[in-house]
């Protein structure tokens, strides 16, 4: 995920960060900004964020229907899609 090249210090960021926000936004991929040579924060597009963190959320969901399954507490499996298609929907509908 991480590259060399998506490794920069704290310092060139605070020089440049028109820069940094313009190449953000361009390839969509976060960037590791360093202190004294230690990775210390990452740094991303603030629409790139929204869609990992969105991802991650219908990801749980998965997980928590998938051991409700397992324990036998599931649903019909249409009546889970219809569900699952209409949070979907109303996620990206807004």
């Amino acid at each position: 995920m991480f590259t060399m090249n998506s490794i920069h210090p704290v310092s060139d960021f605070s020089r440049k960060p028109a820069e940094y926000i313009k190449r953000l936004k361009k390839t969509k991929q976060p960037e590791i900004l360093t202190v004294n040579g230690k990775a210390e924060v990452v740094v991303q597009d603030a629409q790139a964020y929204e869609e990992m963190m969105d991802l991650l959320s219908t990801i749980k969901t998965v997980n928590v229907a998938a051991e409700a399954f397992d324990k036998g507490d599931g649903k019909p499996v249409e009546q889970a899609f219809n569900e699952l298609d209409k949070k979907i929907k109303s996620k990206y509908d807004e």
